[in-house]
């Protein structure tokens, strides 16, 4: 008796798993797909299904290289296919491409329908000349450089220096890749570790944006959705550390908008900060 209980509660648990799933918005990518090998400067198509996604919603393409965007493919209306897309004449040849789709406005925010295709190749002749000609005028540069040093080079006597002490400070920049950067919060943590988490701050409109430590990239080409990306940062103990959000893209609703929380464990912060294609807003992070 207990088997056959053990049996129907199983098939019961089987039914409504399989119920569940279907009730899920998904995306299938049917092209490109691990056989795809697109040439620049061909035009390229998308090919794809969905479940659970109306006709009337639009599904957003991104081409993806080692997780980070290298170009924006569109939103396209949900009807499974989009043909004439041109690839940035920039793009390189590769083998680790793939192509991202996401659903724009969900009915469910907390089940957003993504898909990531498998690795696929590209290939652009002109490209790689260019490269290979920009790498070669860059040797000659090194060279005729060492050559100019090795002329000009004279023994210089020694010189007594005075050496002077000076109080270092605590550097705020002020600008970023000629963006003005503006601070919003100051927090002050008792552990240099902290766990950062951030996600699209109310409707999700297709912001890219990159994070960054004292200058450093620590996020790269995010595209923010409902969910909540978490990762670590650690501060240096000794200087107040800058945090800030960089704009990749305006979205559908200028300014990117980011919600953030910082925590170390014991104590946690929430803020959301903003930033466009001319600036960027900051927090600055210090160790107790």
């Amino acid at each position: 008796m207990r088997q056959i209980h053990f049996i129907l509660l199983s098939a019961l648990l089987l039914v409504s798993t399989i119920s569940f799933a279907q009730d899920i918005a998904t995306i299938n990518i049917v092209s490109p797909n691990e056989n795809t090998a697109w040439n620049i400067p061909d035009k390229i198509t998308l090919e794809w299904n969905t479940v659970k996604i109306d006709t009337s919603k639009s599904i957003r393409f991104f081409l993806v290289r080692n997780e980070m965007v290298v170009q924006e493919l569109g939103s396209f209306k949900n009807d499974g296919f989009e043909d004439g897309i041109e690839l940035a004449k920039n793009i390189g040849s590769g083998n680790r491409y793939q192509v991202v789709a996401i659903e724009l406005f969900p009915d469910d925010k907390f089940n957003i329908a993504k898909k990531v295709t498998p690795f696929f190749s590209i290939t652009n002749a002109a490209s790689d000349e260019r490269k290979k000609k920009q790498q070669l005028a860059n040797m000659n540069t090194v060279v005729a450089k060492k050559k100019s040093k090795s002329k000009t080079k004279k023994q210089a006597t020694p010189k007594q220096t005075e050496v002077v002490q000076v109080e270092s400070k605590p550097e705020v920049r002020d600008s970023f890749d000629g963006r003005k950067i503006s601070y919003t919060k100051e927090f002050e943590f008792e552990s240099e570790n902290l766990i950062v988490k951030i996600w699209d701050h109310g409707r999700q409109d297709g912001d890219i944006v990159s994070i960054y430590l004292n200058g450093v990239q620590v996020v790269k080409k995010y595209y923010l959705t409902y969910w909540k990306k978490e990762f670590k940062i650690k501060l240096d103990p000794k200087k107040s550390n800058d945090l800030f959000l960089y704009a990749h893209n305006l979205g559908d609703s200028p300014p990117n908008t980011v919600s953030v929380e910082i925590s170390d464990g014991k104590k946690s912060e929430n803020i959301v900060l903003n930033s466009d294609l001319q600036s960027c807003e900051a927090v600055l992070i210090s160790v107790k």
